[in-house]
């Protein structure tokens, strides 16, 4: 009897941590990530990749979605085999989804220091997007894919 032997399909490795929303959680959301990547492996070119995305989402988080005594939440998945990395990072405010514009619009206002942040995870995420987190909260999802 030949059968064909079944195809192995790899786990994601995940992280999860509840940060505080404040700008120390931020920071320190962006360290567990390199921390984590450099344990898990993960190319250096979508570490750094990463690392960008976790800074942007996680000062949004703080400065556009917290809540008094409302913590953020950052999830880490990496696929090895795929080389996939998803960065998900979830708050309290459903009630404000950002609002991404085309970089060549941030940059209209060069004394601006704010507002270029979603634009810069477009530029170096491969995807990103929202979506609801139930009661009453949102996940901001960043995919990145490393080199073949």
């Amino acid at each position: 009897m030949n059968q064909p032997a079944p195809q192995l399909t790899t786990c994601p490795v995940t992280f999860t941590q509840l940060l505080s929303s404040t700008r120390r959680g931020a920071r320190l959301a962006r360290l567990l990530t390199l921390s984590q990547f450099q344990s898990w492996a993960a190319p250096q070119d979508l570490t750094e990749r990463a690392e960008i995305v976790v800074a942007e989402l996680a000062a949004n988080a703080v400065l556009h979605g917290s809540l008094p005594g409302r913590s953020f939440r950052l999830t880490l998945a990496f696929e090895a085999s795929s080389r996939l990395l998803r960065v998900d990072v979830t708050d309290a405010r459903g009630d404000r989804w950002p609002q991404g514009r085309p970089l060549s619009a941030a940059s209209d206002t060069p004394l601006h220091t704010s507002g270029r942040g979603l634009s810069l995870v477009a530029a170096v995420a491969d995807h990103w997007e929202t979506l609801p987190y139930p009661p009453s909260g949102k996940t901001v999802r960043a995919e990145l894919v490393g080199p073949a």
